[in-house]
């Protein structure tokens, strides 16, 4: 089991990660559906 210590250490880089590839991810496949470029 994860401490509550321990907790931040973990989560603060898994979102510092997912979150930016996410939002590219989704910023991609907007632009390619609607053809801005």
């Amino acid at each position: 089991m994860i401490t509550l210590n321990s907790a931040p250490s973990i989560f603060v880089p898994l979102v510092g990660l997912v979150f930016p590839a996410i939002a590219m991810a989704s910023l991609s496949l907007y632009v390619q559906k609607n053809k801005i470029f």
